[in-house]
């Protein structure tokens, strides 16, 4: 197997000295979904986590990042963000804001700090995985770890329905 590399985001958890696992899977350019993710990983679902950028209509860029078969729900992503509404910010836009293409958008090591707020139910998982910064690698980590380095907010951000 190749070499994993160290990205961005890995090295900042280095250099803070935050515990993680590199994992690899197999990429599918016809499916960057978190499903896919899970099913290379042989992990549950619930455990893999998407990483999706915002933008508020008061404050600008926000990032949610919730469990990878899930939707974000843009009503609680607004209040939560002290915004009176919000949208995805386009894909094209994706790599000018964060750094990071879609399918390797890790809410580690993005070009600029934005407010970040992950959904609740990763507190009760022992570890979560979030993108390294790359399609194809993933970081497995502590939902506590990532909390308190990133300084992200916990709260109700996904869609009932979805």
């Amino acid at each position: 197997m190749a070499k994993i590399q160290k990205t961005n985001a890995a090295r900042l958890l280095d250099k803070a000295g935050i515990p993680y696992e590199t994992v690899g899977y197999r990429i599918d350019e016809n499916d960057l979904s978190a499903v896919h993710v899970a099913t290379q990983l042989g992990e549950n679902m619930d455990t893999v986590f998407k990483t999706l950028v915002l933008e508020g209509d008061r404050t600008g860029y926000f990032v949610c990042i919730i469990p990878g078969e899930r939707e974000v729900d843009l009503k609680k992503a607004a209040k939560i963000s002290a915004n009176k509404s919000c949208n995805m910010i386009h894909v094209k836009d994706l790599l000018s804001v964060t750094g990071y293409v879609r399918g390797g958008c890790s809410p580690i090591g993005m070009k600029k700090r934005f407010p970040e707020y992950i959904h609740e139910s990763c507190l009760r998982l022992p570890y979560i995985y979030v993108s390294a910064g790359i399609r194809g690698l993933q970081l497995k980590m502590k939902p506590a770890d990532l909390i308190s380095f990133m300084e992200i907010t916990p709260a109700d951000i996904i869609s009932v329905n979805a």
